[in-house]
């Protein structure tokens, strides 16, 4: 058994019920009782000066409870504070029997100095044979006693008869004292009790040259004068004492203590009490305890210690290198650093290792170590931390993989999440049709779409690789059987070689040696395969891995299965919505288009444009938006856009036509309510502008649409005030249109709210952003397309664009002819001459005949039922175009006339001859067209 030094060899008979011993009455609580409190004589936290004072009387009883009488702390206290008192006692009543001898040998000293001095000083000699000695030696005395400090001095003749005195009654007197060893001739002091106190005087003869006494000198001093300044100076000592007395106390309180920490206010046999039970305690303990010193040598170590250590039986006093431990346990005891839970390895057992410093509190330096064997517990904590990095796993897969609707980018999160968490490789194959949004066929051939690996040249199948695997191949056998398989010895499996000789050898040789491959399946359907691969782990998969891989691919199929549909559905949107959209732009002369569209990546939207020939070879440009995503955006977009084609066959203006659109939005809103009386809310944009080449005016209206940008020829651009009407379906309000003056190569630029506006900025950022890319752009609308595209669309948009750049034309002046007709039958053949002339100079002669026939038809309705102004005018464009206009709002109709009708064949006659005809109405009246294509 190890026992501590000194330690006493008998042990408690019952272990301790409480491992901290217990506090005797009255002693000083436990060191744990008073961490929180401040020592005593160490300075503590700064005091409020309001504190109450019972405080100050619980701390004053606590300390005098902890050093009472009954603890050992408080019988040292008391025996240490006796002797120093007595010590200090002692010295104070030495110190004055001192004071007092030293005061009565200074009185003898100077009365008799004094005395003999004067007695022999120049001119006393002569003084005493004079006639009045007292005249003489009187004024000298009392100088030489004032500046000596005696209290007198006295000359008297050899009868004792006194010639001075400090008190002249007394001159004459018989001097009181022994003056028989003067008049010996030998100097004397005695003790005398005067009137003014205890005093000593000393009588010294004076002597003729012969040595004859002729008189005596004598001089005298109280004690009290004399040791007046040893009694002043008591004070002092006594406080001196008095303070060492306190150092000396605080000095012993302070040693007490110190003594009652360590006691813990225990008495003797209390104390031998609780070291039976720290014995006892420390060699029961299931938990081995070290205790090492400063340098590194081995104090303590309990029976347990010995035990999981294997330590020699002579440990103690050897250096902890010394004593057989694997190098890392030996550093760890002889460093002196602090520890948590460290696993070392000691023969078959796994030891848990804390250890701390002995010397926090003020203790000897050292530190103390606790050994655990804690084996089994990590084996039971390895499985349980398997399990936990298996369930973080599962739970990162639900939050990792999925993270966008692409088939693609889920398949690769699932590998990136397996590698190297689960296994080395991974790699996942799915059937083609899959990628595209379809449903999975089994007599398709495989794509890998996603690999992930700890290394990059692993001999597996690379991406995008089409593979068709063989029957006894693994992965052939989970898409049969829809179930997981397990390759544990991949070398040793046949039917997995039987795939690629030449690749399975490559891979067996590069280390990989393990296999799970798990089915894609999300009910009924299976959508490709996950393999698992392993090679630098040395273990083969097992059967927990393998429902662990089941577990991880069945959370990923979902993902996958709703990218797949979400592919579909967005693949079925965007045909659509690319079927609605022009897939070539008409033929026409007016302008010179440029266009881009560009469907949102996060869903099919409803931005729409479109290009439409007008008569008059005009062209009306429009772009729209459609509120929200999906088929039914794209489907209302449809809606809008052959509701445009359909107005503008009516040629109306552009504020009538947005009216009219305005309530087909409205109209659809209705349609589609439902049963519960609630409808999505259709709600459209929409930008309209007819360009003429002819007068180089272009009309715009615009309903809740952003601006157009006009870009001049010289390069600046600018946003034309276009009044801001309601977004479509809003109704009640009309819409106004805006004129403007387009000098010929102005680039008119239509656009969608994608290309301006996003949620990291507004659309006033983003026109100033627009006018940056119109100015840097080229000239053609091609250049600035693509330089807006590519300042202005992000990498993934979240929103369709729709942009139109128009370069504008202007149709020559000699290509015009224009006609005032007055309003006079006769005039009809003045106008067919001018037309074939006109005709004859275009080099149209083969058309002045029908032309003529058509111009005159109309020429002579306008005559008839129209009014005043009539006019004519040819234009030479793609097609000839005819036109006659009149102040009438009359619109004219086709009909088939009777064979008894003497009249209306002409319109008949008209829309025979004629490509196209039609009627525009102007604010002044209308105008009736007609087209005929060039020969």
């Amino acid at each position: 058994m190890v026992r501590l030094p000194g330690r006493s060899t008998g042990r408690a008979t019952s272990p301790a019920k409480d491992a901290r011993p217990r506090r005797a009455p009255g002693s000083a609580p436990a060191e744990s009782d008073r961490r929180d409190r401040p020592q005593d004589g160490a300075p503590g936290r700064p005091q409020n000066a309001a504190r109450p004072v019972r405080t100050l009387r619980k701390r004053a009883a606590s300390l005098r409870s902890s050093l009472s009488a009954g603890s050992l702390a408080g019988q040292v206290f008391l025996l240490q504070v006796f002797i120093v008192l007595l010590l200090v006692v002692a010295a104070v009543v030495a110190l004055v029997l001192q004071v007092r001898h030293d005061s009565t040998d200074e009185s003898r000293n100077r009365s008799l100095a004094v005395a003999e001095s004067f007695a022999n000083a120049p001119g006393t000699l002569d003084a005493l044979r004079a006639p009045d000695p007292t005249a003489v030696l009187q004024p000298r005395a009392e100088a030489a006693r004032k500046a000596t400090g005696v209290d007198f001095i006295v000359v008297m003749n050899t009868d004792g008869i006194r010639y001075t005195h400090p008190e002249r009654d007394r001159i004459g007197k018989k001097f009181v004292g022994d003056i028989a060893p003067a008049l010996a001739g030998h100097a004397s002091t005695e003790d005398v009790d005067g009137t003014i106190g205890r005093l000593v005087q000393a009588v010294v003869p004076v002597e003729a040259p012969g040595g004859k006494v002729v008189g005596l000198v004598s001089a005298g001093i109280t004690t009290d004068n004399v040791g007046g300044a040893a009694d002043r100076q008591l004070p002092l000592v006594l406080l001196a004492a008095a303070a060492a007395l306190a150092l000396a106390t605080a000095g012993t309180a302070l040693v007490s203590r110190r003594l009652l920490r360590q006691t813990h206010g225990l008495g003797p046999h209390e104390m031998t009490r609780m070291y039976e039970h720290h014995d006892a305690v420390l060699h029961a303990v299931r938990e081995g305890v070290i205790i090492v010193s400063g340098e590194g040598t081995l104090l303590l170590a309990n029976d347990e210690a010995q035990r999981l250590l294997d330590l020699p039986q002579d440990a103690e006093g050897r250096h902890a290198r010394d004593l057989g431990l694997a190098p890392d346990t030996a550093d760890l005891l002889a460093s002196g650093r602090d520890a948590t839970d460290e696993v070392h390895r000691v023969k078959d057992r796994l030891l848990a290792v804390n250890q701390r410093s002995t010397n926090v509190r003020g203790g000897p330096p050292g530190t103390v170590a606790t050994v655990r064997d804690s084996t089994e517990l990590r084996a039971l904590s390895g499985r349980a931390e398997a399990a936990r990095e298996r369930l973080d796993m599962l739970y990162d897969a639900g939050v990792g993989i999925g993270t966008s609707l692409d088939v693609t980018r889920t398949a690769q999160e699932l590998t990136d999440l397996a590698v190297p968490r689960f296994a080395d490789f991974a790699t996942v194959d799915l059937f083609d049709s899959v990628l595209a949004g379809g449903t999975p066929e089994a007599v398709t051939p495989l794509r890998r779409v996603a690999v992930s690996g700890v290394r990059g040249d692993a001999p597996l199948y690379p991406v995008t690789q089409q593979i068709r695997y063989v029957e006894s191949a693994p992965q052939a056998r989970s898409l049969r059987t829809g179930k997981a398989v397990l390759e544990a010895e991949l070398p040793s499996a046949p039917g997995w070689k039987e795939q690629d000789l030449e690749r399975s050898a490559q891979v067996v040789e590069y280390g990989i040696h393990s296999l799970i491959t798990v089915p894609l399946r999300t009910g009924s359907l299976v959508l490709g395969v996950v393999s698992f691969w392993r090679s630098e782990r040395p273990g083969p998969f097992d059967d927990d891995e393998l429902a662990l891989a089941e577990e991880l691919v069945a959370r990923a199929a979902v993902s996958i299965d709703n990218a797949r549909r979400y592919t579909r559905e967005h693949s079925m949107a965007v045909t659509l919505q690319r079927s609605l959209l022009p897939r070539r732009l008409p033929e026409q002369s007016a302008l010179e288009i440029a266009y881009r569209y560009l469907p949102a990546q996060a869903g099919v939207g409803g931005d729409w444009f479109d290009v439409l020939p007008l008569s008059g070879a005009r062209v009306a440009l429009v772009v729209g938006d459609v509120v929200g995503h999906g088929l039914h955006a794209a489907a209302t977009m449809g809606r809008l856009r052959t509701a445009v084609h359909n107005f503008t066959a009516l040629d109306l203006p552009p504020e009538e036509l947005l009216a009219l659109l305005d309530e087909l939005v409205s109209r659809i809103d209705q349609d589609e309510e439902t049963e519960d009386g609630t409808a999505p809310v259709t709600g459209a944009t929409c930008v309209y502008a007819v360009y003429d080449p002819v007068s180089r005016r272009c009309v715009i209206a615009r309903a809740g649409h952003p601006p157009p940008a006009v870009v001049r020829p010289d390069g600046t651009v600018d946003f034309p005030e276009v009044p801001a009407g309601p977004p479509l379906g809003l109704g009640g309000l009309p819409f106004e249109t805006a004129e403007l003056e387009l000098p010929e190569g102005s680039r008119l630029v239509l656009y969608t709210d994608g290309l301006v506006e996003d949620r990291e900025r507004d659309i006033d950022e983003g026109l100033d952003l627009l006018r940056g890319s119109l100015e840097r752009a080229g000239q053609s609308p091609e250049d600035t397309c693509r330089a807006v595209l590519d300042a202005r669309v992000p990498a993934r948009q979240t929103d369709d664009v729709a942009l139109i750049v128009a370069r504008t034309r202007a149709l020559a002046a000699d290509r015009v002819a224009q006609w005032e007709v007055p309003s006079d039958p006769a005039s009809v053949g003045e106008v067919r001459a001018s037309v074939a002339r006109r005709l004859s100079e275009w080099g149209l002669d083969e058309l002045a005949f029908t032309t003529e026939l058509i111009l005159s038809e109309l020429v002579t309705n306008a005559i008839r039922y129209g009014a005043e102004p009539i006019g004519v005018r040819m234009l030479f464009d793609r097609t000839l175009i005819c036109e006659v206009y009149d102040g009438s709002s009359t619109s004219p109709h086709l009909r088939y006339a009777a064979m008894t009708d003497e009249g209306g064949r002409g319109l008949f006659l008209v829309s025979q001859l004629a490509e196209r005809w039609g009627t525009r109405y102007t604010p002044d009246g209308k105008v009736i067209w007609a087209e005929q294509q060039l020969p």
